[in-house]
């Protein structure tokens, strides 16, 4: 059981030097057109900017020049933006993130913390439904993270109607491609989730993984007990998502 921890605040933004560091040698620049005249810190701390806030593009706050005028006309970051998401440059970003904590060895990987969470979508956008658990509409999306609150794969995001279970299936693959792709072990790893998640296919697609499931088993409004020998659920382990994976989505949800 992890204990108690002197926590730090997840950051938002990034100084030059870890920008020069974690993310400049994964951007690319546009092969045609005049060059950028911001910095590529500037152009992504624009980016970064307007994700936290929020904001419509045309109401994210640009410094001004000498003249008074806008540094540089938002349609430009938006641009630079979906440029790198096309290259993939964003992907690349996060992976080199991991691999350099697996590097630094800050990873615990001995239990992965895995939920889903629903954020309202009050002005609208896309890939929405209707949760009526939540009785909102808004999206929804599953993570995974070590014991250390760090996201070792890409969130798998999905309409808020989406039922959570199946969606564990398809993110599984992320986590065991992240992990062959930065050459992380996770055999023998606990996967822990809630009892949403209790189901045969999907403590089946964990253990195909070489990893042990600790989800607490849904009685479902049952009067029995489940027929079969009881399954493997460790309470201690379980309630350290209130410290991890909770944590994360408390920061998700800033964005």
């Amino acid at each position: 059981m992890v204990g108690s921890q002197c926590w730090q605040a997840i950051p938002v933004k990034l100084s030059e030097q870890q920008l020069e560091e974690f993310v400049l040698p994964y951007l690319t620049l546009g092969k045609r057109g005049p060059a950028p005249k911001l910095s590529l810190y500037k152009l992504f701390g624009y980016a970064l900017q307007l994700l936290y806030m929020g904001c419509q593009w045309k109401m994210l706050p640009i410094e001004r020049d000498a003249n008074g005028r806008p540094e540089i006309h938002h349609t430009r970051i938006y641009r630079a933006l979906r440029r790198w998401q096309a290259d993939g440059c964003i992907d690349a970003i996060f992976a080199g993130s991991v691999r350099r904590l697996h590097e630094d060895k800050l990873l615990e990987l001995e239990v992965i913390h895995g939920d889903g969470t629903t954020t309202a979508a009050k002005k609208g956008g896309d890939n929405l439904g209707y949760s009526g658990h939540k009785h909102l509409k808004g999206d929804k999306v599953l993570a995974f993270c070590d014991r250390a609150c760090n996201v070792i794969a890409p969130f798998i995001s999905a309409p808020g109607n989406r039922n959570e279970s199946p969606l564990l299936r398809d993110a599984l693959p992320r986590v065991t491609h992240m992990a062959r792709a930065i050459g992380m072990d996770l055999q023998g790893a606990t996967v822990s989730l809630d009892g949403v998640y209790d189901c045969r296919a999907n403590r089946k697609a964990i253990f195909n993984r070489g990893m042990i499931p600790n989800i607490p088993e849904n009685v479902r409004g049952r009067t029995t007990p489940k027929r079969g020998r009881k399954r493997h659920f460790d309470a201690a382990i379980f309630e350290e998502r209130f410290r991890t994976i909770e944590r994360v989505f408390a920061w998700e949800d800033t964005h």
